[in-house]
């Protein structure tokens, strides 16, 4: 009984038949159609050049489409006036693949960001980015500036500034691509961790190695700007309980 309406609510973000141009070129993304469910991990994966920037910078709200409907936690996004985006942008974390910390602040200052700028009171946010540094591993670096700081590590500041808000939607670019085998899947399981919280996470990624480390990992791939879907997910996606 209102399986229709329980299902609509529970999408994180919908897309039909999104296309997208940059000035007069032609499309860098035709026909899109997907939904994303709440608790799930996507991979996005496609080669260089295949859209997956700009696909998400469709979920992140950075970017509109050319033509098509996208849906985001229920709402039509496209129609709303930008006044309201920042409303929508609370809800999701984003990690960009060349880190864009603020090269003057501490890591501490880096990861606060978010909440100083939301108005969070210097006496709430303490506990929290302290907690945040010892999740990545960083608690001994809290006072480091980006630059002393190795592209693993910087990679971690980013994901921790992205996450602290607890975001329903984590997008994270390429987040990989910058560091060894082994630091790449320390990353992975940091946004398992994420996901296991109930995070909708969507890792673009050139990687196939990593698409085999997380187990029940959905896969998106991107071919010169058209969806595939390799496993029927995206059209029939398999239904899991959320703990708790």
């Amino acid at each position: 009984m209102n399986r229709a309406v329980n299902r609509s609510e529970e999408e994180v973000a919908r897309f039909d038949n999104v296309g997208l141009r940059y000035g007069t070129d032609r499309e860098v993304l035709s026909d899109l159609s997907f939904t994303l469910f709440p608790g799930r991990f996507y991979f996005l994966t496609g080669a260089s050049g295949a859209g997956k920037t700009s696909l998400l910078k469709l979920l992140y709200l950075a970017q509109r489409p050319s033509r098509g409907a996208i849906r985001m936690f229920g709402r039509d996004v496209i129609t709303q006036p930008r006044a309201q985006l920042p409303s929508f942008r609370r809800r999701l974390g984003v990690v960009f693949q060349d880190f864009r910390l603020i090269d003057h602040l501490s890591a501490y200052d880096n990861i606060a960001l978010p909440l100083r700028v939301s108005g969070v009171r210097e006496d709430d946010l303490t506990q929290p980015v302290l907690d945040m540094l010892d999740w990545v591993g960083l608690g001994h670096r809290a006072d480091a500036r980006p630059a002393t700081l190795s592209g693993g590590e910087q990679q971690r500041v980013a994901i921790a500034r992205a996450v602290i808000g607890r975001p329903d939607l984590l997008v994270a670019d390429e987040p990989t691509g910058n560091v060894d085998p082994e630091m790449a899947l320390k990353l992975i399981r940091l946004f398992e961790a994420l996901n296991r919280l109930g995070t909708t996470v969507v890792v673009a990624t050139h990687d196939v190695q990593l698409l085999k480390k997380v187990p029940d990992s959905l896969i998106m791939r991107l071919d010169k700007g058209h969806l595939s879907d390799p496993t029927g997910a995206l059209r029939f996606p398999p239904r899991r309980e959320l703990s708790g």
